[in-house]
């Protein structure tokens, strides 16, 4: 069974100290998170320059009120950390009008109704190809659990976890077999876009692989439009040139999203829960006895070890939350990881159980911004968990009594490395 940590005796930080930024509390987070929760539910927090919330009902009642917003450029002054997310984004090379698309392209930025705008062609595209992709990714399931024929161990985050999503949606993409390897690299360098204490080589491995991924996908979509292929980049053309209003910047830059955000936060959800199972025997024998547990597996690591611990929006108007008076323009940070361990909605919220009775999570937050390529994550961490235990029945961890290392990226939960041995 999983050990928790001693109960935290100091009140817990704010800002950033409640992120994997802080040593306790990628040690102690659940129990921080306890403290505040019982404590200050909604609590104003001077470092994030905003509030903070940390009970069910209040975080869902805010992912799921699409009167909220979401640009950054909405808030206050005081909420510097949110205006970081999107100030991140645009490449210090490019251009005025290269550096507005980047800014202005992606719906996780978007209001209504220019996120209704540009959303609705994406999900019609992507969702489409997601409902037919089961073999695609079993082939790519396969292959990866092909590269570890006869190993006696290996890491589970770049041996496994993190290639299955990058080939997924590099296949989604019609992205040629050739080209795979520079793709991967990409993936690699541009998740630091969500590490504000990055390196300036870091930053500029980051800058290199945006720009990589931009030139690429604008190269593939003057090609698809002359000759459509079996992609999606192919779709949105088709879908664009049949009257559907998005440009080429914004199916540009929503397709750099999905492979940056997809790629890391599904590399969690695939690592997060084979930990868990491999620390929680008994739910894995549960699995094994009954494959077809597998989606209720997959929604309960969700929501245990959720790959994205916050998420933000703005107010749009003055307003009270859990009591609290919140004004126009100011940012609430929603804890996904507080409201998945809240007591009053999951009964022993901390207990791995993937026979629990279903109460609907918010790993993926909610309302008009949730997650628009969770469908995927939950078909490729599905067929990636039920796969990797049949081949390796007597997988276990490397050392069991070791901590394991844990990625410092604020607002991510996931791990750096985990060693696993096959048996």
């Amino acid at each position: 069974m999983e050990t928790r940590s001693p109960a935290v005796a100091e009140p817990p930080p704010g800002g950033l100290g409640l992120t994997a930024l802080n040593p306790a509390f990628r040690a102690s987070g659940h129990e921080m998170l306890d403290q505040v929760r019982a404590e200050c539910p909604v609590r104003r927090d001077e470092g994030l320059g905003g509030w903070y919330l940390t009970r069910y009902a209040d975080v869902r009642g805010v992912v799921t009120d699409r009167s909220l917003w979401r640009d950054p450029d909405k808030a206050g002054a005081a909420a510097g950390v949110y205006h970081a997310m999107k100030d991140a984004t645009p490449n210090p090379d490019f251009g005025p009008a290269e550096r507005e698309a980047a800014r202005n392209s992606p719906i996780i930025f978007m209001d209504d109704p220019h996120h209704a705008r540009v959303r609705a062609p994406i999900m019609q595209a992507l969702y489409k190809r997601i409902a037919a992709s089961r073999p695609a990714i079993e082939a790519i399931v396969e292959a990866r659990l092909g590269a570890l024929a006869g190993a006696s161990g290996f890491d589970i985050i770049a041996d496994y976890a993190i290639p299955i999503p990058i080939d997924a949606i590099a296949w989604l993409l019609g992205v040629d077999t050739a080209d795979l390897p520079r793709f991967r690299a990409w993936s690699e360098a541009a998740i630091m876009i969500f590490h504000p204490a990055r390196s300036d080589e870091e930053t500029r491995a980051m800058d290199g692989a945006n720009q990589g991924f931009l030139d690429y996908l604008t190269h593939a979509l003057t090609v698809r439009r002359r000759a459509p292929g079996d992609d999606l980049i192919s779709d949105l053309a088709v879908l664009q040139a049949g009257g559907a209003p998005i440009s080429d910047a914004e199916i540009c830059h929503n397709c750099i999203g999905l492979l940056v955000a997809g790629n890391l936060t599904t590399t969690d959800l695939i690592a997060n829960a084979v930990w868990l199972f491999l620390t929680h025997p008994r739910e894995l024998a549960k699995l094994k006895a009954d494959p077809r547990l597998i989606n209720a597996a997959v929604e309960e690591a969700l929501r245990l070890e959720s790959p994205v611990d916050v998420t933000g929006r703005v107010a749009s108007r003055d307003m009270r939350v859990g009591g609290c008076p919140v004004a126009e323009a100011e940012v609430l940070y929603v804890s996904l990881k507080a409201a998945n361990h809240d007591p009053e909605v999951f009964d022993d919220p901390h207990r791995f159980d993937i026979t629990r009775p279903h109460v609907p999570h918010v790993a993926f937050g909610g309302g008009a911004h949730i997650c628009v390529g969770a469908p995927l994550a939950r078909l490729e961490a599905q067929v990636a968990l039920a796969a990797l235990f049949a081949r390796f029945p007597a997988l276990a961890l490397a050392d069991p009594a070791a901590v394991p290392l844990r990625r410092t990226l604020p607002f991510f939960n996931g791990f750096e490395r985990l060693d696993l041995v096959t048996g």
